[in-house]
This record gives C-alpha cells, structure tokens and sequence, in this order.
C-alpha cells in the first residue's frame, strides 16, 4: 500500500510518499481500505513534535478517515467486509490501508459520501462536545465564533445555527467572512492580521462588543488563541462561557482579571481524551450529528480535495492559514 510517512520531524516538505505491506488487522481490529482522509490542524502539529502525543517514527498523519472494511481480525462484532465505516484514529490515515479497533469505527451512513465522513468527526465532533458538554449552548443566546471559516469554526457555526443561537463570525480576510457567512452565520467580522498592542487588542474589543450588542457574547468559541483571544473574552457577556479549542496563532496570554469581571469561565476543549474517557456520551453526540446530517442541518465545508501524494501541499496550506473550510485527501 502507498502511505505518507513523517521520518524526521519537520513540516509538511519532510513527509514522504513510500509503500509498506498491507497492515494484517489483529483479533478485534478491522482493516479499512481508506477512501477519504480529512486533513486537521494536529496533522501539522504531530509532524513537527508539537502535539500532546509524540509518535515513534516513521508513522503516517492523518486523524480522520472514511473507507470500507476489506479484512477482519478474529472476535469483530458489528460490521463486516464490505461495510462503510468512519473513525478518528489520531494518525495513520494518510495511507489507502489502516487496521483499526472495531470499537473505534462507526458505520457510514449511505447518503453521506466518503469526503463528508473523513470531514466529520474531528471537527464536528470537537464543536458538539464544545457546546453541548462544556458550554451548554442554549437557544437565543450569542455565539462568537473565532476562525470561522476553519475546519472547527466552520462547523462551529454550522452547528451554532442548529442549536438556534445567533452566530457572528469573525476571520482574518472578507473571503473566509463571506464563506462563514454562507454556511449560515448572521453576522461578521473581519480581523486585523495582527492584534499584538494593548491598543490593537482594545480596538479589536470594542468591534466585537459592537457585534454582540449592550450584553455581550454568551459563548466565545476560540480556534485560533494569540492576541485575538483577550480581546474575544473582553466582549463576554456577565456569565459567559469562554471555549478554548486551538491555537492557530499562538497560545494566548490572559489577565486573570478578566473572567473574574465577567463572572465568566474559561473552559478547554480536549475532545480526543475526553471521547476516550466517555465513550457513551460520546457515541450519543455522534448518533445525534448523524441525525443533524440526515436532515441536512449541517453538512462539512469542503474547499479544498487532493491526492495522497499531494497531501503535503494540503497540510502546508494549513500551516499558512489559507484553508478554508476542510481539506480532504482522496485515495481514489
């Protein structure tokens, strides 16, 4: 089988296109001839060394999958050869085989095409928990969405608009705007490309405030940290819920007094562990998007499709910021 593989740490140009034997699933694993592959943010990061996991090399990115099970190990219950599955193995998805836990996969449902089911789970995934779980996102309340024409901020809006909130996206160019605004936000802003004064953070403050009206945001979802994310919190409404999810330009610095004006909390989105830890709850969120997807309440924004071999080229396009929406490696 062909594969990307990270021998070195490094960005996107010390990946490699290489074949190995096809991987033999093991007793409970399934191996899954992959269609598609979804291209996130951690795929940047776990080749440079930067992410929370630090692999053994040589290893393939690649966190999110669609495909079909070609081969089973002994004791696998629940699917068979043939069937379409997704799954979010952390890495390893960048290759045309990955062998898999079956606990791991979820079925395909057959109207949703392999480039949605690799677009789905990571970013879809993150937001729900985000505002299910951790935030508690209710009807009517206001929702400022950081980066939101990213893989997580855009189905950050997407599902802000289903769980009936008002969306007022923020990005850093009027095209990424424009996208977010397409996928259902009510409002925008365009960002500076740089916020890093007290002054500019203050300015960039009172746009936001702007946005929310006299109250404020009830729900910040922030992706992308650095200066944007003090000025963010200084728009919270009194009570708010702050969620921090990435940090695309930095990890940000906060003054402490800041929540404690708003009688706010600051809340950290880990949604990997936290699948981990709950599964059942984590099987009920993806159950219930599923049931969001079918009545075409949200579906991933795709921008951007390469090849296997192309794959570099997609994660470098992330690095830079010039993503919009999701990108997707398609094996066929």
């Amino acid at each position: 089988m062909k594969i990307l593989l990270s021998l070195k740490a490094g960005g996107p140009e010390t990946l490699e296109l290489a074949e190995l034997a096809d991987p033999v699933p093991q007793p409970g694993e399934v191996r899954v001839k992959v269609m598609a592959c979804g291209v996130n943010y951690p795929d940047l990061l776990i080749i440079k060394d930067q992410y929370q996991v630090k692999l053994p090399r040589p290893f393939a990115p690649g966190g999110e999958i669609a495909g079909i099970v070609d081969q089973q190990g002994d004791g696998v219950r629940g699917f068979k050869i043939g069937d379409r599955v997704v799954a979010a193995p952390g890495w390893g998805g960048m290759a045309e085989k990955i062998t898999l836990p079956a606990t791991a996969c979820t079925s395909l449902p057959d109207e949703m095409p392999f480039a949605d089911g690799a677009s789905f789970l990571v970013t879809f995934g993150t937001a729900y928990h985000a505002f299910k779980q951790r935030a508690a996102l209710r009807h009517g309340e206001k929702l400022l969405v950081l980066g939101a024409a990213g893989g997580v901020g855009s189905a950050a809006v997407a599902l802000g608009r289903a769980f009936g909130a008002g969306v007022v996206a923020a990005a850093s160019s009027q095209a990424k705007l424009d996208a977010a605004l397409a996928i259902g936000a009510d409002a925008g802003i365009v960002y500076p490309g740089s916020a890093e004064s007290l002054d500019d953070r203050k300015a960039l403050a009172e746009q936001f405030k702007r946005a929310a009206g006299r109250d404020g945001f009830d729900v910040v979802c922030d992706s992308v940290g650095g200066p944007y994310s003090e000025a963010a919190l200084r728009a919270l409404a009194w009570g708010g819920r702050y969620l921090v999810v990435g940090f695309t330009a930095g990890i940000a610095r906060i003054p402490l007094n800041l929540p404690l004006l708003k009688g706010g909390d600051i809340l950290g989105v880990l949604y990997g562990p936290w699948a981990e830890r709950e599964p059942v709850a984590n099987r009920a969120n993806i159950e219930e998007l599923m049931a969001l997807y079918r009545r075409g309440a949200i579906r991933p924004a795709i921008s951007a499709r390469y090849a296997l071999a192309d794959a570099p080229k997609a994660i470098a396009a992330l690095a830079e910021r010039r993503t919009v929406g999701k990108s997707v490696i398609m094996m066929q």
